[in-house]
Order: structure tokens, then sequence, then C-alpha cells
């Protein structure tokens, strides 16, 4: 067996073998990277960091905004975002795990699913928050080879708007 092929043998391996945490722990590292998610791409501007958290082939499936599909385009879509954020009197968005509504499932030797309901609060550059909107979500998170949990999928539905 060449190197190349040996290598890529073992990664499948490892990537099929992943040491799942299992209860409270799995809930805890889930509950982190989700809290990281969310502050990278509600609080900061790093796409880098960003580009981290998920896979390659990321998929987020958006209720209001259809289908994105790639690291690249992800990261992209959220660079131009964030860059218009940073505008003296433009607004900002922060979302906000509902209290006791997230829930993990483990996918053994795989990952993980997060479900939850978020809420929405937006503000004029330094002005008032406001709560806007609410909706569920659903994130299969991978546990790859290097031993990071990145965001493979994500649904984010059932969209409603607060008046």
């Amino acid at each position: 067996m060449t190197a190349p092929i040996l290598f890529a043998a073992l990664a499948l391996l490892q990537a099929s073998t992943a040491a799942i945490p299992e209860g409270p722990d799995l809930y805890r590292t889930i509950a982190a990277r989700d809290a990281a998610l969310f502050e990278v791409m509600f609080d900061k501007c790093d796409p880098a960091a960003l580009g981290d958290l998920v896979t390659e082939d990321v998929e987020f499936y958006h209720d209001k905004g259809g289908r994105m599909a790639g690291r690249e385009a992800f990261v992209t879509d959220y660079a131009q975002g964030c860059e218009a954020k940073k505008a003296p009197d433009a607004w900002r968005s922060r979302r906000e795990l509902t209290g006791g509504s997230m829930n993990v499932f483990p996918i053994p030797g795989y990952g993980a699913v997060e479900e939850g309901v978020h809420q929405f609060y937006e503000r004029k550059g330094e002005g008032p928050e406001k709560l806007v909107g609410r909706a569920h979500f659903s994130v299969l998170w991978t546990l790859e080879v290097d031993g990071h949990w990145r965001m493979s999928r994500a649904f984010s539905v059932g969209h409603v708007s607060i008046d």
C-alpha cells in the first residue's frame, strides 16, 4: 500500500471510530461549539474563524434565504455581510438560544445533531435593542479526524417575526 493510500485509509478508519462523548459531556461540547459559531457569526467579523467552524462541504438551508453549499460560498457570504455591520449607524443583530430548548443527539462514529429554538434581536448603531424574530434550527456537527467539531449541515426554519 502506498503512503497516500495508507493515510487515506487511516483517516477513514479514525473518522468512522470517532470517540463521541456521551450524556452531559456531549451536551457541553455541542453547547460550546454552538456558542462559538454564533459568536463569530453575530459578534465578530472573522471569516477565517468561521471557515474553521464549518466543513468543506457545509450545507446551510434557510426557509427565507434558500440553500447555500460549500465552505467558500458560506464564508464569502458571511464576510460581505459582516463588513457592512462595521459602519457606525449599521443594523446589528444578536442571536440568543432560547433557554431549555436545546437538545443534542449523538450520531455514533460521526458526530451529533443539535436542535433548538433561537431568537434574534436588532439595533441600529448603538441604539436600543429589539426582539425581532424567532426560528427553529437543527445542526449536524461532525467530529473530524483532527479532533475538531465542525458544522456540516444546518437547517434554520420556521422563522416568525415579532412585532
